[in-house]
């Protein structure tokens, strides 16, 4: 509870430093730049190499390829149902697929599983959502804004170029390194560096999104909005709940896997999408309704997880 109350904090926080005539306009850039490259790569590093395989940890890297797949189709099957323009529905296919997993995710993961929960999260982010990102959302990007095609080199370049995704290999190498039973692990002093460096991820990140939150929307966008959350808000945990309940899936890393795939949209895909020119307004618009709404939807989906005993 003490750090669901420190999530809400940092993001009001955030919403009135916005208003701060004194503060940049590009601080909540600055911010995410600080999580990418400092925060995030330090916590991954942290977390990875105290990460116990079992077959269970299979869960968090296959589900947001499934959610991707099935949800990404649905949306274009409804867009092109509803009429909506090609920016709004490159829009839709960014946000919809992909969830706040890592900006947002990892700090409610924090707040409603514990510190046990982070490196599934850390699995489902950075084998899934990020490499989403970097791919479908590539692909996405280049048929809907009219950039051109993007090379399977640029993709793979962004990929290995991600500070996060360079931490993660390091952590699974110490895995290689070690044995089975005992990985290698960092030396005292390094650790203790790398614990108090990922300890700013959660106030910086809510600080980011109270300060890059932005509300309001044309009357035209609202269908799509009211659309593009039902599904990702609603239906997409339900979807991947029921799917684990039917399988006979079930532990920590699955309930992790199944909380993630209730984030809002993702951050990162609205900037893409506003910087591509695919709809701006209902992107930002995804992506700030979708943090409000997520204090709401994120503690009945937990209730009901724990609820059902997965």
């Amino acid at each position: 509870m003490e750090n669901f109350l420190i999530t809400i904090t940092c993001l009001l926080a955030g919403v009135g430093l916005r208003r701060l005539p004194q503060m940049p306009q590009g601080g909540a850039t600055v911010l995410n730049l600080v999580v990418i490259n400092i925060s995030l790569p330090a916590l991954v590093l942290l977390k990875i190499p105290e990460l116990v395989f079992s077959r269970a940890v299979l869960v968090p890297v296959i589900m947001p390829w499934v959610m991707l797949a099935s949800f990404a189709l649905l949306t274009l099957l409804i867009a092109r149902i509803a009429g909506w323009s090609r920016p709004v529905t490159g829009c839709l296919l960014l946000l919809v697929p992909m969830g706040n997993t890592s900006f947002l995710g990892i700090p409610m993961v924090t707040a409603f599983f514990g510190e046990e929960g982070v490196p599934y999260a850390l699995l489902y982010d950075q084998l899934g959502s990020f490499l989403a990102l970097s791919t479908y959302g590539a692909l996405v990007l280049a048929l809907y804004s009219g950039e051109g095609r993007v090379s399977p080199r640029q993709v793979l370049g962004k990929i290995i170029r991600f500070p996060p995704f360079i931490a993660l290999l390091i952590g699974l190498g110490m895995h290689l390194g070690g044995t089975s039973a005992a990985p290698l692990a960092w030396p005292a002093p390094l650790a203790a560096l790398l614990a108090t460096l990922a300890a700013t991820l959660v106030p910086l990140v809510m600080l980011a999104v109270g300060w890059q939150m932005t509300l309001r929307l044309p009357r035209e966008l609202l269908s799509p909005l009211l659309g593009g959350l039902t599904l990702k808000m609603g239906m997409a945990p339900l979807a991947a709940l029921l799917g684990c309940l039917f399988l006979g899936l079930g532990g920590e890393p699955t309930q992790v896997a199944i909380f993630e795939a209730g984030m809002p949209p993702m951050i990162s895909a609205g900037a893409l999408a506003m910087l591509a020119g695919l709809a701006p307004p209902l992107a930002a618009a995804l992506v700030g309704y979708g943090v409000l709404l997520a204090f709401i939807t994120l503690p009945l989906l937990h209730w009901l997880i724990m609820l059902l005993g997965v």
